[in-house]
């Protein structure tokens, strides 16, 4: 069942947005050779309770941590560690905030240092990926028009989109209806309604768009082929004036 937003309820989960982009503006500071994913995970688990908000995916069928950390192969779900990041490693931090029960959903990619020009064209290709597909979520268009934005605009560039993961719709649940896969075709699948607040959120591959899961924790998503992968993702709410970027910083 698809569950349309007022307003005032939208208005409240651009309030969680605002702050989790805050949290990702600290994240960015953060950023350099030799942090541990693992302290990022703790700032975002501080700095949410700081500011009256719980890190949604923590227990979440089991998930232990306040945030995943993806770092160059790992595409999504990946549990922080204690390992250094190194220069020239692109890691990618998500996390759902719940802000008096209104949830927002956002990942960032980050550079670590120096990184390859491969690595620079992957980032760049998948936020402007991720924006291409924002522009097509208006009232009217279909699910497929955000599909087919991010798919045709990431293989032109020579990457490949992940299948496994998809966007999907957010309120108070993490996960509702509908699903917002990243590939497929123009003028399919459901309409945009206002009132509808999705997450879109990129999965952008050097290599194959194939996936495997680590079986030592059974979340981490690998690429098969050890290529990187990037990240980006928004809240975006469907209104009458054009999608809003609940998460933007």
């Amino acid at each position: 069942m698809i569950i349309i937003k007022t307003k005032e309820q939208i208005e409240k989960m651009h309030k969680a947005g605002q702050l989790l982009a805050a949290c990702h503006r600290e994240i960015a500071g953060m950023i350099r050779p030799g942090v541990t994913t693992m302290e990022i995970d703790r700032f975002v688990e501080r700095f949410l309770q700081e500011h009256g908000a719980i890190p949604e995916q923590k227990g979440y069928r089991g998930y232990p941590y306040a945030t995943c950390a993806s770092v160059n192969d790992v595409i999504c779900h990946g549990f922080p560690s204690e390992t250094p990041l190194a220069d020239g490693d692109i890691v990618k931090i998500d996390m759902v905030v719940n802000l008096d029960g209104w949830l927002a959903d956002s990942a960032w990619a980050y550079a670590v240092g120096n990184v390859s020009p491969l690595a620079r064209k992957l980032l760049d290709v998948t936020k402007e990926a991720l924006y291409r597909g924002i522009a097509q979520a208006v009232v009217g268009n279909r699910i497929g028009d955000i599909s087919h934005a991010i798919q045709s605009y990431a293989e032109s560039q020579g990457f490949s989109v992940v299948r496994d993961f998809v966007g999907h719709a957010i309120g108070q649940s993490m996960h509702e209806e509908p699903q917002v896969p990243h590939f497929g075709y123009p003028k399919r699948g459901i309409r945009l309604k206002e009132g509808m607040v999705i997450t879109i959120e990129p999965m952008i591959n050097t290599g194959s768009f194939h996936s495997k899961i680590d079986p030592e924790d059974g979340w981490t998503a690998r690429t098969v082929d050890g290529g990187l992968s990037a990240q980006y993702e928004h809240t975006v709410a469907i209104t009458a004036d054009g999608p809003l970027i609940l998460t933007e910083q």
